[in-house]
Parts: C-alpha cells; sequence; structure tokens
C-alpha cells in the first residue's frame, strides 16, 4: 500500500476501510450533523412517529423480557414496543392517544 503524503491531498479525514487507507473531503452538512450516541438500553424511544393506542404496564411494575409494554400506531400499522430484558418500570411519559415524535422518550426502565 502507498503512504499518501499530506502536501498531495492537504488537510483531508483519513478513513480505514478493509485494508486500504482513503483520504476524503468532508461536506459542510456532513459536518454539522447530530452525532450519533450510544442509545441507552434503558430508555425506550419512539422510532417512528405516531400515536399511542394503548398502554399496557405501569410505573413500578415488574416486566419480563418480551412483555407488550404498549402499542403504537405509526403509518397505519399497530406496532407492539416490548420489553428488551426483565426489568422494573421507572417511568411512564406517554398514555393513550399521545401523539409521539420520532426518538420521544417513551418508557424508562430501572
Amino acid at each position: 500500500m502507498e503512504n499518501i503524503d499530506e502536501k498531495d491531498y492537504g488537510e483531508y479525514p483519513t478513513l480505514l476501510i478493509g485494508s486500504g487507507l482513503y483520504k476524503t473531503e468532508l461536506t459542510k452538512k456532513f459536518e454539522n450533523r447530530a452525532k450519533w450516541e450510544v442509545p441507552d438500553p434503558r430508555k425506550i424511544m419512539a422510532i417512528i412517529p405516531g400515536t399511542i393506542l394503548d398502554v399496557f404496564v405501569k410505573s413500578g411494575q415488574q416486566v419480563k423480557k418480551g412483555e407488550t409494554l404498549l402499542i403504537l400506531e405509526a403509518m397505519k400499522m399497530q406496532n407492539q414496543i416490548v420489553m428488551p430484558f426483565d426489568g422494573k418500570i421507572k417511568k411512564l411519559h406517554v398514555a393513550p392517544d399521545d401523539i409521539v415524535k420520532k426518538l420521544q422518550l417513551m418508557v424508562e426502565i430501572a
């Protein structure tokens, strides 16, 4: 593999893809994007905007992995939001008939 000399390319970010080293130019849109953060598994967020049809749990309730927490209707589809692991509901942030936005916090798990 050839060495890439800074004087030939200026100051460009370097990417390692497979076994190749690449220099690239980033757009302003890319540089100004919202930074990605590791999702918190104890916070259940809406991945799509929609309406809460029903909530099957309450704060303080013990819930097992796979149990349905609530139903989120989005794009005329009813989506079951299920518990990702055994735990206790810390706080509900939604109620039936609430309209939620994308990435809105719906349930916190203790």
